[in-house]
């Protein structure tokens, strides 16, 4: 399996109503430390016959629940939004709310 598949298969993993951070779901694809491979193989969906929209790229934001798709931004916030998930005026998400933080057994 590819790093690349990894990573969506964690994502595919966050629940609907609920947003993971790129370094948490890197962690959790056993690629701990790579956060930013996390981002380069969102930002490639599409580009190699992934589905689109069988990764919900959307429900992964920065550590702090900024929206840095610098790509999509208010795409991503109305995909979120769509799902209850409250973003507010910064482009920030509650963590404290909506965070998904995995299953530890999936480390």
């Amino acid at each position: 399996m590819s790093l690349y598949q990894q990573i969506y298969d964690t994502v595919r993993r966050i629940p609907y109503g609920r947003v993971s951070s790129y370094g948490r779901v890197a962690l959790l694809a056993g690629l701990p430390g790579h956060a930013r491979m996390v981002g380069y193989a969102l930002h490639a969906l599409g580009s190699h016959g992934d589905d689109v929209g069988e990764v919900p790229w959307w429900r992964v934001v920065n550590a702090t629940g900024y929206i840095s798709n610098a790509y999509q931004p208010e795409l991503q916030r109305a995909l979120l939004e769509a799902e209850d998930i409250v973003v507010d005026h910064r482009e920030r998400v509650d963590l404290r709310r909506f965070l998904w933080e995995g299953d530890e057994s999936m480390l």
